[in-house]
């Protein structure tokens, strides 16, 4: 059954005219009227929905009753990531949402290397990685998209840590410790810098605010690559891969 994200509120029984991404979902996979697809908001819960009506400018749907299905992790994961160019970035968030992150946070660090200091750029990639999530919640099943933030230089991005209990880990080439004996069942906020790594004063910021440093191995890993790994592991810890 396809499944279909649309950023409205889906009430059962009600006949909705889906918007234009999803639209453009049913017709490139042919689908036709009385056919059945799965309609979530991103905020828990799907909808087993019918198909009503498919004309050449809308789409309707019959909105079905809320299932309360969750494929979330047993504990919070929270991203924080050095925004990396294009396509690269787009990986990253892609990967992360198939592996059930809670929350992304991209960072403008001392050697980031895209430039985002015009707040409407920064509010544009923010809303095209949202889309990016959004199509990875709709191919791995997830009813919640994860929270982005706008890219933030890192210094002002410690205010967007909360007080839940959870470990936090720093990805160093300089840490002794395995990334995979630190993971903690309470919850993760994992932060992984550019290629160049994090600066000596941007480790210590991290140190101050209570990370503490992982290593990922010996070879230096691009970022998305580091963060698809370090993911992996956390969510393996968690019991589930």
């Amino acid at each position: 059954m396809a499944r279909l994200y649309v950023p409205l509120p889906l009430t059962p029984g009600a006949q909705l005219e889906l918007p234009a991404n999803p639209a453009a979902h049913v017709r490139a996979r042919r689908l036709s009227v009385g056919d059945r697809v799965t309609l979530f908001d991103g905020n828990g819960g799907e909808h087993p929905s019918t198909l009503l009506a498919i004309e050449r400018r809308r789409i309707c749907v019959e909105v079905g009753p809320q299932q309360p299905t969750e494929r979330e992790l047993p504990a919070r994961v929270v991203l924080m990531l050095a925004v990396v160019k294009g396509e690269r970035m787009d990986v990253a968030v892609e990967k992360a949402t198939e592996l059930g992150v809670g929350a992304i946070v991209p960072l403008l660090t001392e050697r980031t290397v895209v430039r985002l200091e015009k707040s409407a750029r920064a509010a544009k990639r923010r809303q095209h990685w949202r889309a990016v999530a959004a199509s990875a919640c709709e191919q791995c099943g997830r009813n919640r998209l994860p929270e982005i933030d706008e890219p933030r230089p890192l210094a002002q991005a410690w205010a967007t840590l909360d007080d839940a209990p959870a470990r936090r880990l720093v990805l160093s080439l300089q840490a002794e410790e395995p990334l995979s004996t630190l993971t903690a069942a309470t919850g993760t906020v994992l932060l992984i810098g550019p290629e160049g790594g994090l600066s000596n004063a941007e480790l210590a910021a991290a140190a101050a605010h209570g990370f503490i440093p992982a290593a990922a191995g010996r070879r230096t890993l691009r970022t998305e690559t580091a963060a698809i790994a370090a993911l992996s592991t956390v969510v393996s810890a968690l019991g589930e891969l």
